[in-house]
């Protein structure tokens, strides 16, 4: 559920893809050689890593993660990055034992604990995402994402309220207001107030992206989304 935005032109696209695969095989041809000598510095690894994962090249993606996770195995980052990727491309057991790894190697790390919540929340067991999301927000308060998460599970559980006093809490920030309005907005709808909800469809469509700019990926969908959700909103009251 995190929003990044890595995602480069179609011609570098391809110039980073050929790169990090001539990477990971050079990287593979070494691995039993001493690990000290690293061909590329680690940032550039793990920025690599994120844009394959952006553009869905998952197995490529985690196979840097993993050279990296062999050089710095106590690296809990890497681990939480690596289960990201595990999440978004179904393998949702790999996912959650590195979330676990990384949480033993920094048990501060608060987006790990966000990212947990969510593999808990997708296999149902809200009452533990919950319990995952309040942990990350009393370590980072600022943890906006995760403050939207919680706010969705909330409503996911039937407890509207919450949902709306703690999406308005996440609007205090100043971070992803049309995300949060989006959700603020699904949350009234489900709750019987349309005209809430259609106004608050009406801001989430002003700060999200056009539809002739599909770069967001998560922006873009969501306003499609939110399209659909207010015209059949409008279309329900006019009738």
């Amino acid at each position: 559920m995190n929003i990044h935005s890595f995602l480069a032109d179609d011609n570098q696209q391809s110039k980073q893809y050929k790169y990090v695969l001539d990477t990971t095989n050079k990287l593979q041809d070494r691995s039993t050689s001493d690990r000290s000598e690293s061909i590329f510095e680690d940032s550039d690894l793990r920025s690599c890593a994120l844009r394959l994962a952006q553009q869905g090249h998952y197995t490529e993606a985690i196979a840097l993660l993993t050279q990296l996770i062999c050089r710095h195995p106590d690296n809990a980052v890497d681990y939480n990055n690596r289960g990201l990727i595990y999440f978004q491309s179904g393998e949702r057991q790999k996912a959650l034992y590195d979330y676990n790894t990384a949480l033993k190697l920094d048990p501060y790390l608060a987006s790990a604990y966000n990212n947990r919540a969510n593999y808990y929340a997708t296999c149902g067991e809200l009452a533990v995402a919950l319990a995952d999301y309040d942990q990350a927000i009393n370590l980072n308060p600022r943890h906006v994402r995760a403050r939207i998460n919680r706010g969705i599970t909330w409503r996911d559980l039937g407890q509207y309220e919450e949902a709306i006093e703690n999406f308005e809490v996440a609007l205090l920030f100043g971070q992803l207001e049309g995300h949060i309005w989006a959700e603020r907005g699904k949350t009234y709808h489900l709750w019987g107030d349309w005209n809430c909800a259609i106004a608050d469809y009406r801001r989430a469509l002003t700060q999200l992206p056009s539809l002739d700019n599909s770069k967001d990926i998560t922006g873009y969908r969501l306003r499609l989304q939110l399209e659909n959700r207010l015209n059949e909103l409008l279309s329900e009251s006019a009738s």
